[in-house]
């Protein structure tokens, strides 16, 4: 019969549930000296600023460190300042593009306020890699490269694909997985989470603290959820994410978007309904079960009377095709006017601040993704009469009314 400490890591590993836990007698013994001795296990979650929005598929790994912090560790969540000027390589068949300081601080300032709506803020740790990494000298990174081998650098699926293809791998990508192994030596890291792309990444954090005289952290990797498009991981770049700190009606309205296939697994990984539940709801009415997917997943973040707000303003909009309860104004500038009071609907968008480019508005016309005034739009070509005020809408839950 396992003892307790087993008994405890079999309960980390179910829901939200474990891709890969390495090795597994470790963290046992972990926590096992951890009681023994008094002190806390220290549990690394790295985050990249690559985007200001910490998404659903981020709350995974963000809810199984505050498992551990139920248990009585701390958290230690590394936003990675600094090598997201270096840039992921994790499974990308190019290089990344880098980012601005100032691009990534405007990216951090809404992170801390996010992530507390999982964390317990008492046993959080918010650190910045910055910190270290900001003040290794030259010599030190010469000497953090002679830990590591390029042949074991190309063992990584990514580099060893576009090596064999010919294609280019900067100096600057084999020093990312060695940045973030810092990480684990510089914060002394008993435990390290991260999504299933990482593996490669923490391994090399066990053998890089190994080199600094550590004991080598445990490594605990999730799955990856799949985005709202159904296809690809969830992902701002890509776009098919929901983030865990936009609006009550933005959540809830992205939620009712993802595919039916779905369902099963966002209940079990995003919320704590019993999965008997979910599972005869999805059989009776995948309809109803996203209704109720949407309602738990706002509630949590927001809270029940919010969630309840933003199903009746969807259904105001969507099943009632009434005009939305708060509607934000714009003034237009009357600048955009031509002779005889008109506008062209392409300065229309732009000046509602709905879209950001004139080729955006074309696509979205042409995609048939733009009302002005409760009738499709379908040539970019249009010039309507400015008669404020004017409701527009662009996709399903964007509005503005131009004045």
């Amino acid at each position: 019969m396992s003892d307790r400490f087993e008994q405890l890591v079999e309960g980390l590993k179910e829901r939200p549930s474990v891709d890969r836990l390495i090795p597994e007698s470790e963290l046992v013994e972990k926590l096992r000296r951890s009681e023994e001795t008094g002190n806390p296990l220290r549990i690394k979650l790295g985050i990249d600023p690559s985007a200001p929005h910490l998404t659903l598929g981020h709350s995974i790994p963000l809810k199984k460190m505050r498992q551990f912090q139920d248990l009585g560790h701390t958290g230690v969540l590394v936003v990675g300042d600094f090598t997201r000027r270096i840039g992921d390589p994790s499974g990308r068949s190019s290089t990344r593009a880098l980012m601005t300081q100032e691009d990534i601080e405007k990216n951090m300032s809404t992170y801390v306020e996010q992530a507390f709506k999982i964390l317990d803020p008492e046993r959080t740790e918010i650190r910045y890699n910055s910190e270290w990494l900001g003040k290794l000298t030259f010599a030190d990174v010469i000497s953090l490269t002679a830990k590591y081998t390029v042949a074991r650098m190309l063992e990584r699926d990514d580099f060893a694909k576009r090596f064999a293809g010919n294609l280019p791998i900067s100096v600057l990508e084999f020093l990312y997985p060695l940045a973030q192994a810092y990480d684990s030596v510089a914060i002394q890291a008993d435990v390290e989470l991260g999504g299933a792309d990482q593996l490669f990444n923490l391994l090399v954090g066990r053998d890089i603290q190994r080199e600094y005289g550590q004991e080598p952290q445990a490594i605990m990797t999730v799955p990856l959820l799949i985005g709202t498009d159904g296809v690809r991981s969830m992902s701002q770049t890509v776009g098919n994410y929901v983030g865990i700190g936009e609006s009550p009606s933005e959540m809830y309205g992205k939620i009712l978007s993802i595919p039916d296939d779905l369902l099963h697994e966002y209940f079990f990984q995003l919320t704590d309904l019993d999965m008997s539940e979910a599972d005869a709801l999805i059989a009776s009415s995948p309809r109803d079960a996203k209704r109720r997917l949407a309602l738990e997943i706002v509630a949590h973040y927001h809270d029940e009377k919010l969630a309840l707000a933003a199903q009746e303003e969807f259904d105001r909009i969507h099943i009632q095709h009434a005009r939305p309860s708060d509607v934000p104004q714009v003034k237009i500038d009357r600048e955009l006017l031509k002779d005889g009071n008109v506008i062209w609907v392409i300065s229309l968008l732009q000046g509602s601040g709905l879209v950001k480019s004139r080729s955006e508005a074309k696509r979205l016309i042409t995609q048939g993704g733009v009302r002005v005034n409760e009738e499709r739009i379908t040539s970019p070509d249009l010039e309507l009469p400015f008669e404020p005020p004017m409701l527009i809408q662009v996709g399903k839950r964007s509005f503005a009314e131009a004045i």
